[in-house]
């Protein structure tokens, strides 16, 4: 496949210092469709980067036709990768106090929506193409202030015009899981059955202004703005995928995502070729506030009875948090209690927690009155 390498150049945040993102274009730009990838986005979670490693070299290797665009970024972020602190790599969270590196992303729907009023006419892929215009522009004026804006602005600028964008992320001890919008729901059939997923999230209102949501909400949230123009369509699908957990980096794992992402794009017409038959799913959709994020009650260290997976059932006991300090082990464990039916899909890599801590997540068919929505999974 004809591919370009890029380097886009971030501020220097010392003297002495500098970073700077790689971008893999393979194909014409503006060919459609339009595909965007990166890794790592969360730099501590690194199964992503050995899977488009891997999706690299296939595409290199590929004798298979591309019809449209394929932006790549081996990774994401840098920034976080640098994060080093005593032999922890602290790649969730910017540390001069930018916060999550997957939250806060720049809403463009009301920059786009002023340069697009009463502009759109009757053809569709014309009104796409102007919005996509429109949303670029937007992205080229967003500031570049500081490092993590910079970094922020160029990921937006180069995943906003793009009909297709894959955000891979990882848990921490996890099956294979992704998030969609409820817009998408087909889309989210198809790519969780190719990829394994174990479970499919389907999100009404994240929140938190992750990356996914920055790029696919743009369009509905632009339809909102213009007073539900239907002719605003949903012109891009966004999904965070979730490749297992942190401890699963290995090429036979890495080799089968990324031939399963690679044939989830031959299904939707980005490369030439057959994709097979479409594999069976493994679960149905659920939504995200249907998943019980079950808490540690009291500071301790955490025993699992249940392993991921396991069918786990509404009042039942998925771990217990045992007291260290008491006198009589016997009376030394508080039970953690499951809220939904459904799916254990996640656990923490970590054992020893303070009070507070996620312990595991449930996915469960029904939505949880307790759930807060817009917080993601964090509450």
């Amino acid at each position: 496949m004809k591919k370009i390498v890029e380097r886009i150049a971030l501020p220097a945040p010392a003297p002495g210092t500098s970073r700077e993102l790689i971008v893999h274009r393979y194909g014409d730009k503006g060919a459609r469709p339009k595909v965007y990838l990166h890794a790592a986005l969360h730099a501590d979670e690194h199964p992503g980067l050995l899977t488009l490693n891997h999706l690299i070299r296939l595409l290199d290797q590929s004798s298979d036709p591309l019809h449209g665009e394929i932006v790549l970024l081996p990774f994401a972020n840098p920034v976080g990768m640098a994060q080093h602190l005593n032999g922890y790599l602290a790649g969730r969270y910017e540390l001069s106090g930018g916060g999550n590196f997957n939250r806060n992303f720049p809403d463009l729907s009301e920059a786009v929506a002023e340069a697009i009023r009463g502009k759109l006419g009757a053809d569709a892929a014309v009104n796409s193409a102007l919005i996509r215009a429109a949303a670029e522009a937007a992205a080229a004026a967003l500031p570049r202030e500081n490092e993590l804006q910079a970094l922020r602005a160029a990921l937006l600028g180069l995943s906003i015009g793009a009909d297709y964008v894959l955000d891979v992320h990882c848990d921490l001890e996890a099956l294979v899981h992704i998030f969609v919008s409820h817009h998408h729901r087909d889309l989210g059939d198809e790519l969780g059955s190719q990829l394994a997923a174990d479970v499919v999230l389907l999100e009404q209102e994240p929140g938190g202004s992750p990356f996914d949501e920055a790029n696919a909400g743009l369009w509905w949230k632009l339809r909102e703005r213009l007073g539900g123009d239907a002719r605003v369509p949903n012109g891009c699908f966004a999904t965070t995928l979730e490749l297992r957990g942190q401890a699963d980096v290995s090429d036979d794992m890495a080799a089968g995502d990324a031939m399963n992402i690679y044939r989830f794009l031959q299904r939707r017409g980005v490369i030439g070729g057959d994709p097979g038959k479409l594999p069976k799913a493994r679960g149905k959709p659920t939504p995200l506030e249907g998943t019980d994020v079950l808490k540690a009650p009291v500071a301790g260290l955490v025993a699992y009875r249940k392993q991921l997976g396991d069918r786990v059932a509404k009042g039942e006991v998925v771990a217990d948090i045992v007291d260290l300090a008491a006198a009589d082990p016997t009376q030394a464990r508080t039970p953690v209690i499951s809220r939904a039916d459904g799916v254990l899909f996640s656990r923490s890599i970590r054992k020893l927690l303070a009070s507070g801590e996620t312990v595991a997540k449930v996915a469960g068919g029904e939505k949880l009155a307790h759930r807060k929505a817009g917080n993601l999974l964090e509450a």
